[in-house]
């Protein structure tokens, strides 16, 4: 059994929601929940896993089609499938919507557990007031990195309709600020308080534990303070690095995993995983693994590749020239992207041509082959789903199945080792290569690979030394904390955005017989658009928006992107 049940946390909250604004009418009512049973724990469960596990329409459409797909994670465009993987690169109100209506209405989630908490509220608490902080903080920093300027300083203030919108670097520093000011009033407490005022196992990510809360919210500075640093204006960012750096508290170990279990029970339409999408629609909306992560871990010997994937299926596959134009003249061209493809992975595989047909008769699952990234409709025919790695079965495990799904990244231990390192290696304090060997054996064992593959790996790859050029061994780092974050598409995309890495995710794109360039013109997608409403309910602020930070399309850049 799990150690929390959502249903039964939901239905309390639901019902202490009508009940806390008056507790003398509770005391009237004996069967109903009287005020020294009440409290704000009960309210901190919804805001954490509608922010990592949201129902499936925005899991589907925020997760799957944009985030994960832009980090190079996964893909669509094979065979069978219901898209080409061009999904996503052209813009569609209806999934952009779902990502934006989740993200933006998220807030009142957040922000009920923090007016409860605050001062004068109807549970006052000012550490697990800090712990919403912390909570806003990641939310915050999830939300600005999809769309860019959005309402903070105005927002969830009484009397204001239309919030405005603050430039991105006013988020950044607003919310390092808050940090600050909830580590500061969590100090040297380890819990919200005793009995119903603990947050305890109500607390879906650290059990109530307030030191893991502090070391979160430091990794969390030093993530933001990072990514603005070099930003135009962004002149609080140094200061920021060295303050954190200073510090010391950080995620520093296997327990310190900032994770969510995953309920096995619950509805898809309350919380969602990928096995709510990959097992409700059959192949038509399955998805490969990207080839950007399957060959940075096969061809570094990378011993997480089998905690990943699973090797393709293969098989003895006939590719057929079609009758006409465009696609007979492009076949052999096609053919040969595809058995390219192959090759470049390793695969030993045999090519017949007889005719108008080309047979492949591949090994069976033998070979990890990842599905290359953002395939146009022309090739579609070619992409076979048996050349093609799926993820791992705890990836896409199906609920309540017997197999134990990956749990949801917030924030690990190997990512806070990885932008020490990393901030090191932009002159500030620390050892780079201690810190960057740590971060990838936390981020080995995370996946459960055995400590004597790790040191091997650690040992003799290339990969695991920082012994190039200052950009070189800042690449290293950045696609080492990329494959850390797999499975969490918002951040291993902000990842690539903000360092160029890994290259080959993130060129350009420029053969519309093979790709599919999008309505960006084969440029790397920068962000997502505002949902369509935002135009018509709050035309004003939009205009504002787009005159200050550029056109609301999906290769505007960020503020902080390279």
């Amino acid at each position: 059994m799990k150690r929390y049940s959502l249903l039964f946390l939901i239905f309390i909250a639901l019902g202490l929601v009508s009940c806390t604004k008056d507790f003398e009418e509770i005391n009237k009512n004996p069967n109903a929940i009287v005020k020294e049973e009440a409290s704000a724990r009960y309210f901190i469960t919804d805001p954490q896993y509608r922010l990592y596990a949201p129902d499936r329409y925005p899991y589907w459409r925020a997760n799957l089609i944009h985030t994960d797909r832009y980090a190079g994670y996964f893909t669509f465009g094979f065979n069978g499938c219901w898209w080409s993987d061009e999904l996503g690169y052209s813009y569609s109100s209806g999934y952009t919507d779902a990502s934006w209506d989740w993200m933006s209405g998220y807030f009142g989630s957040i922000d009920n557990f923090l007016k409860l908490t605050q001062a004068g509220g109807d549970f006052e608490n000012d550490l697990m007031h800090a712990v919403g902080i912390i909570i806003k903080g990641l939310y915050y920093q999830m939300y600005t990195d999809l769309f860019g300027e959005l309402p903070y300083t105005e927002a969830g203030q009484e009397g204001i309709v239309t919030p405005a919108y603050d430039e991105q670097k006013t988020i950044y520093q607003g919310i390092i600020e808050e940090l600050d000011a909830a580590m500061m009033t969590i100090g040297d407490n380890t819990k919200t308080g005793e009995g119903i005022d603990d947050l305890g196992e109500n607390d879906l990510y650290f059990g109530g534990d307030l030191t893991k809360w502090k070391k979160l919210a430091n990794s969390l500075k030093l993530r933001m303070a990072l990514r603005a640093f070099g930003a135009p204006g962004a002149d609080f960012a140094g200061p920021a690095i060295t303050e954190a750096l200073n510090a010391g508290d950080f995620l520093e170990n296997e327990s310190d995993n900032c994770i969510m279990e995953k309920d096995d029970v619950i509805s898809q339409w309350s919380s969602a995983c990928y096995g709510d999408v990959w097992h409700n629609f059959g192949l038509g909306s399955n998805w490969h693994v990207g080839q950007p992560l399957v060959d940075n871990l096969r061809n570094n010997n990378d011993p997480r590749l089998e905690k990943y994937a699973v090797p393709a299926a293969g098989g003895v596959i006939d590719l057929i020239r079609p009758a006409e134009d465009p696609g007979r003249t492009l076949f052999d061209k096609h053919v040969a992207f595809v058995t390219q493809s192959l090759t470049d992975a390793g695969v030993a595989f045999t090519e017949t041509v007889d005719g108008d047909t080309v047979t492949i008769d591949m090994p069976l699952n033998m070979y990890y082959v990842g599905q290359p990234v953002r395939m146009g409709g022309d090739v579609y025919s070619y992409i076979r789903y048996e050349f093609f790695s799926e993820p791992a079965p705890e990836i896409i495990a199906k609920k309540n199945s017997g197999t134990n799904m990956w749990d949801e990244i917030i924030m690990t231990t190997a990512e806070a080792y990885f932008l020490r390192a990393e901030a090191a290696l932009k002159g500030f304090t620390g050892d780079a290569q201690s810190l960057y060997q740590e971060g990838i054996r936390q981020a080995m064992k995370i996946w459960g690979v055995a400590d004597g593959d790790i040191d091997n790996f650690l040992a003799t790859e290339d990969m695991a030394l920082l012994n190039g050029t200052d950009e070189q061994n800042l690449e290293k780092v950045s696609i080492q904390r990329w494959l850390a974050c797999y499975t969490d598409g918002f951040e291993g995309w902000a990842i690539a955005r903000k360092s160029g890495y890994p290259a080959e995710l993130t060129q350009t794109l420029t053969d519309p017989e093979i790709y599919g360039l999008g309505d960006i013109n084969g440029l790397y997608p920068e962000r997502l658009r505002y949902g369509s409403n935002v135009q018509t309910q709050d035309p004003d602020n939009y205009n504002i928006v787009i005159s200050r930070q550029g056109p609301d399309r999906q290769d505007t850049q960020l503020w902080w992107a390279k």
